[in-house]
């Protein structure tokens, strides 16, 4: 079994804030085997009122325990990568939200990849709205949707080209195509 699931809440000492022997008649909190009885009781209850206390603490992603981490990405739609440490998980989970709100934009895709890769991207795409002021008239800008991102990182061959493949068909539009490059930092 796990280690951390079987030591959650089990805290030596941990001492229940609502004792049952406190809520009995006075006339059985004398009984001193009922007293041993129901400590049995508040070693069990403890846990579960120290975390009832805290489950405020379990929904933010930054203060999550490290277990919990994963049913907060599947909440927030987040696929965690096994690569990822424990700070860049943090991070990804409390910022999907934002993520999802921009997803299929320039904007939503530079920020995705950002996040899920750790490193500089730059996304230009040839969407837009375009019309034009004549009927039949010829429209501006490119008539084939495309998204070109470019990736900066400090060693190209340590980007992995499958995972930015997966982060971009999961960010962008459906019917957009898109294509990628991987230089290194400070090169155009």
């Amino acid at each position: 079994m796990d280690e951390t699931r079987t030591s959650r809440g089990q805290i030596p000492g941990l001492d229940s804030p609502v004792p049952v022997l406190h809520r009995l008649p006075g006339v059985l909190q004398d009984d001193e085997f009922l007293q041993r009885f129901v400590r049995a009781f508040d070693d069990g209850y403890a846990p579960i009122f120290a975390t009832l206390d805290s489950l405020w603490s379990y929904f933010d992603p930054h203060l999550a325990p490290e277990d919990f981490l994963a049913f907060l990405a599947a909440w927030v739609g987040v696929e965690l990568d096994d690569s990822w440490d424990l700070a860049q998980r943090r991070a990804v989970i409390a910022r999907a939200a934002q993520v999802h709100r921009r997803r299929g934009t320039a904007r939503g895709i530079q920020e995705a990849l950002s996040l899920g890769l750790g490193v500089e991207v730059e996304v230009r795409d040839s969407g837009g709205c375009v019309w034009s002021q004549r009927p039949d008239g010829d429209l501006p800008g490119v008539a084939q949707p495309h998204v070109a991102v470019r990736i900066r990182a400090a060693d190209p061959a340590s980007v992995d080209t499958r995972r930015v493949d997966a982060l971009l068909e999961a960010t962008k539009p459906a019917h957009v195509a898109h294509s990628f490059v991987v230089n290194k930092e400070g090169k155009p």
